[in-house]
């Protein structure tokens, strides 16, 4: 992924940490430290070599070349770089996983219907049919 030209994007740097919630309407890079949670919407987010991020991530591309605790939901792409280490779920419409890239979780590739509606994760939890709440089995009638 190229990086937008300046003032197309705001850097995190690498001797910088955020705890809390980042938002905006624009392109972000972060090679510092950051825990809390990422919604960017219909942007673009980059995590540098340098960057060790502890949040879930709602952006519409996501590019990790360090580190991610945390689940990624990418409406367009995800691209986890050879420096990746991942620990979390990615749902994505495509992904790129480079060799050596490290990545432990769940994958799900989204049809164009289920972008960004979360009914597939829906769907997937009320399904389970034959059991209360608390994860017992309902008695035969």
């Amino acid at each position: 992924m190229a990086l937008a030209a300046p003032g197309e994007f705001a850097s995190i740097g690498k001797s910088v940490s955020i705890k809390g919630e980042l938002s905006g309407s624009e392109d972000v890079y972060v090679d510092g430290q950051l825990e809390g949670k990422i919604d960017l919407g219909g942007n673009s987010l980059t995590v540098g070599p340098n960057g060790r991020v502890h949040a879930n991530i709602v952006a519409k591309t996501v590019t990790i070349g360090g580190t991610l605790d945390g689940n990624i939901q990418a409406s367009e792409r995800t691209e986890l770089r050879k420096t990746a280490v991942v620990n979390g779920d990615v749902q994505t419409r495509r992904i790129a996983i480079e060799e050596g890239a490290y990545f432990k979780g769940r994958l799900e590739i989204l049809a164009e219907s289920k972008v960004g509606s979360g009914s597939g994760v829906a769907a997937v939890a009320a399904s389970g049919t034959g059991s209360t709440a608390h994860g017992t089995p309902e008695p035969k009638k």
